[in-house]
């Protein structure tokens, strides 16, 4: 789908220059994909520390419900 966009000129052509693509076209699509991978990085870094992971790569307590006491054990 084309799409007209008023681009800085001089970024545009930095970019091609340190990009070494071949065409303004890929440069602009490579730009956008490095864009998107790099704020889903972000968004993976907001969430670190946020989620209890086990030894045993369980999430945690909370991902399985309410914690339930331990039954106490009767003697025979």
């Amino acid at each position: 789908m084309p799409t007209n966009l008023g681009i800085d000129e001089k970024l545009l052509n930095e970019a091609l220059r340190v990009g070494g693509q071949r065409t303004k076209k890929a440069t602009v699509n490579e730009a956008l994909r490095e864009y998107i991978a790099h704020r889903k990085r972000v968004q993976g870094l907001k969430l670190f520390g946020t989620v209890e992971i086990g030894a045993d790569g369980s999430r945690g307590a909370s991902s399985r419900g309410p914690v339930r006491k331990p039954r106490r054990r009767t003697k025979r």
